[in-house]
């Protein structure tokens, strides 16, 4: 199973990303689920990375783990990154419906008071 996890900031914005396992719905480098959570991760965090102001880092040390952060974010890009959460927590969100088993997602949200 892909466990992965989100924390998201008071606006909604990635803090840090995880993603640990294989989805063991095929072999090695046939496997869809895996293929596609990848893609949907490596994408987010490069279209985080490429945003004005961005400090961020990732790292996927060996096959099936995955980890990135952002530190800071520059200004006038609240919307985008939080776009491209949105985009990457329902691409997660629909592999986990649609192969149940295969994928898990945890969010942790920082909620304005």
């Amino acid at each position: 199973m892909i466990r992965s996890k989100a924390i998201l900031d008071v606006e909604g914005r990635i803090i840090r990303f995880e993603a640990e396992g294989h989805a063991d719905r095929g072999s090695r480098g046939q496997d869809i689920t895996c293929a596609a959570f990848t893609v949907l991760a490596r994408t987010a965090y490069e279209c985080l990375a490429s945003l004005p102001g961005v400090e961020a880092d990732g790292i996927a040390p060996e096959p099936g783990v995955l980890r990135f952060g952002v530190r800071r974010y520059g200004e006038g890009c609240v919307e985008r990154a939080a776009g491209i959460a949105d985009f990457l927590l329902a691409g997660i969100s629909g592999l986990e419906r649609e192969f149940p088993g295969a994928v898990e997602l945890s969010i942790d949200r920082f909620w304005r008071e």
